[in-house]
């Protein structure tokens, strides 16, 4: 598929399933604290809540990816928006804490899905030269997703006829819609793999070694003491699960995190930069919007219009670079100003307290908001360069699944940080705004540490020249030989 007029109807549902998928991840975070009290949560609930979708994405993303290998990537894309639908619903109509983050872990199995799935059909019709220009749509997507939400959940939390339960349910429509313009217009060419095999076994074990660090990072030091039969428990399995996972991966016929693909210098490199990508993204977007409100006492409708340097940042930076990307073929250059920017922009939030003047805060995320314009969809394009087409959907994949684990523990590592700090100052006599502004100036300070390691990877990726074909010329050349 060439013809740009069918490329840009095909991008019409693709970005469409883009946008409600990160969509989902966002538009709680202005309305958690609504939603919690509703339900009657607990504070460890509230991070869970973010954390559960990032979680079962994060798991989900590898397996999406080999069955892309495998399987018609459009049928893929329409079943992960029908997951998306059934857990949106379920959490639209979640009755306690619990069940909502069980909707929530649902919902995440589609997003990891979409979110995957949209990058591997980009990655098997555009030539990564050309990708460049499209990278702005894709990065424009997600930025109007990404901060928007925020904004969008203030504005439902703030509309009495509707409440916090449309977070979920406004999706709906959208992904029907999705759906419709996939079956109208996706064309994909089929480059099957006939020896896949899905890696269960893998996806599992690190699931669940995952999920437990996560969980003993949660209550360690809040419900039992870092030297506690708990601790043992919960760090010591997820070590021991962690372990499995790493030696199942090395014998695995197909492994869902290839070690073919982590020894390439380029991917090695591109997911370091996507977890720090990643942790940038996923933990402005949900505490800026709590500082916003608890530290600053704005509406959650007044948080999200707050946040829209960020949003404003990331759309003119992902279009201009793209499209300068495209036209030189070079890409190098804007990982390392965007990864330096997303570490400057931190560094400036890392002073926050209550009292910070709003303009500096806005200028610090216009720098964050910037960082991620240039590099989220770039660490990515970078892989997709570096493979051939029929592995596009494995290596894809990887880089997605790192950029949702880094998301994940930096929202769940951010979220105790910020759960003990606030403890500590509270019990010091601070009043909640102070307790609550000084500590979030901790926590970017921290992710302004983690931003370093993007500019690391970015300072130490190989300069390359983006190819102007969908495939490698030496695979090609294989399978010309081949056929004849």
């Amino acid at each position: 598929m060439t013809d740009r007029r069918h490329i840009l109807e095909a991008l019409t549902g693709l970005l469409l399933a883009l946008f409600i998928s990160t969509l989902a991840s966002t538009v709680v975070s202005t309305a958690l604290p609504r939603m919690l009290a509703d339900l009657h949560g607990s504070p460890t609930q509230y991070t869970w809540v973010v954390t559960a979708t990032l979680l079962a994405a994060t798991a989900a993303t590898p397996i999406w990816g080999k069955l892309a290998d495998l399987y018609d990537k459009k049928r893929l894309i329409q079943a992960a928006t029908v997951v998306f639908v059934a857990g949106s619903i379920a959490a639209g109509l979640a009755q306690n804490g619990g069940q909502l983050i069980a909707a929530r872990a649902l919902q995440g199995i589609g997003v990891g899905g979409l979110q995957s799935l949209v990058q591997i059909a980009i990655g098997a019709m555009i030539p990564p030269r050309e990708r460049g220009k499209y990278a702005g749509y894709l990065s424009s997507v997600t930025a109007v997703s990404t901060i928007g939400g925020p904004l969008l959940g203030g504005f439902i939390v703030d509309t009495s006829w509707l409440g916090w339960r449309w977070c979920f349910f406004i999706g709906v429509p959208f992904a029907v819609a999705a759906l419709v313009l996939l079956q109208l217009t996706l064309r994909l060419p089929v480059v099957r793999r006939t020896n896949v095999r899905i890696d269960y076994a893998g996806a599992g074990l690190l699931t669940a070694g995952v999920s437990l660090l996560l969980i003993w990072i949660s209550f360690v030091d809040d419900a039992f003491a870092w030297a506690s039969w708990q601790t043992a428990a919960l760090a010591g399995g997820a070590l021991v699960l962690l372990g499995l996972a790493a030696w199942v991966e090395t014998r695995a016929a197909e492994p869902v995190v290839p070690p073919r693909v982590l020894r390439r210098r380029t991917t090695a490199l591109a997911i370091l930069g996507s977890l720090a990508a990643g942790t940038a993204m996923f933990g402005a977007a949900v505490f800026l919007s709590q500082y916003f409100q608890v530290s600053r006492g704005h509406t959650p409708t007044e948080a999200g219009l707050l946040t829209i340097p960020m949003m404003a940042g990331i759309l003119v930076s992902s279009i201009v670079a793209g499209r300068l990307i495209s036209r030189r073929g070079r890409i190098k250059p804007y990982l390392v100003t965007g990864a330096i920017s997303l570490t400057a922009g931190f560094a400036l939030l890392g002073l926050v307290d209550e009292a910070t003047s709003l303009p500096l805060i806005g200028a610090a995320m216009v720098l964050i908001g910037t960082g991620v314009g240039m590099t989220l969809q770039n660490f990515v394009l970078v892989v997709q360069n570096a493979v051939p087409l029929a592995d596009i959907g494995a290596a894809s994949a990887t880089v997605s699944f790192f950029r949702s684990l880094g998301g994940t523990i930096g929202v769940t590592v951010l979220g105790a940080v910020l759960a003990r700090q606030v403890a500590a100052h509270t019990a010091e006599g601070l009043p909640a705004p102070a307790a609550y502004g000084q500590s979030t100036g901790t926590i970017f300070a921290i992710s302004a540490g983690v931003a370093l390691l993007g500019v690391l990877a970015a300072v130490l990726m190989p300069s390359v020249s983006l190819r102007t074909s969908l495939d490698k010329p030496d695979t090609r050349t294989a399978a010309a030989a081949a056929g004849s």
